[in-house]
């Protein structure tokens, strides 16, 4: 609820102060070692300076290695709950687009890449970026899928 900053500060409940529990609640959340992280990138919040923000957003990515741990980190998120009881917390949404997951159709499909590669002087190596992409939506339909195969510039560009 908003308040006048001065003359009744403590009749305010400060929807920023709320989101900024949130953000550290969130971002706690990402573990290198599963390979998921939390990242609050945009935020926004409050109206003027002398009144207590009565409403505060912030928009979240997460990113995860497997279909599993976007279910249960999604989860986790969705049921946040505020750490002030006078504050209302509305989480919505969701993954975009599911993790690409190697498969053994797609390690074939790499292993043939690896030879066409080798018999033109290049040499393949497999890695993650954390990106995403829409060979994420062909991985997860089961579709032997490729995907960051684009030019990699061996000097530095002007």
């Amino acid at each position: 609820m908003a308040s006048h900053a001065g003359a009744a500060h403590e009749r305010g409940v400060s929807a920023v102060q709320e989101l900024a529990h949130q953000i550290l609640r969130l971002e706690a959340m990402t573990d290198y070692g599963q390979g998921t992280t939390v990242n609050v990138g945009v935020v926004e919040g409050g109206s003027k300076v002398n009144v207590r923000p009565a409403s505060a957003w912030a928009a979240i990515d997460l990113r995860v290695l497997t279909a599993g741990e976007g279910r249960r980190m999604t989860e986790a998120i969705l049921e946040l709950q505020p750490v002030n009881p006078e504050a209302t917390l509305i989480v919505s949404g969701g993954m975009n687009r599911p993790p690409w997951e190697a498969s053994p159709a797609s390690e074939a499909l790499f292993e043939r890449a690896q030879r066409v590669g080798a018999a033109l002087g290049l040499e393949l190596s497999p890695a993650g970026t954390g990106g995403g992409s829409d060979g994420n939506f062909s991985a997860a339909l089961g579709v032997p899928t490729l995907d960051g195969l684009g030019v990699v510039a061996r000097t530095p560009m002007p």
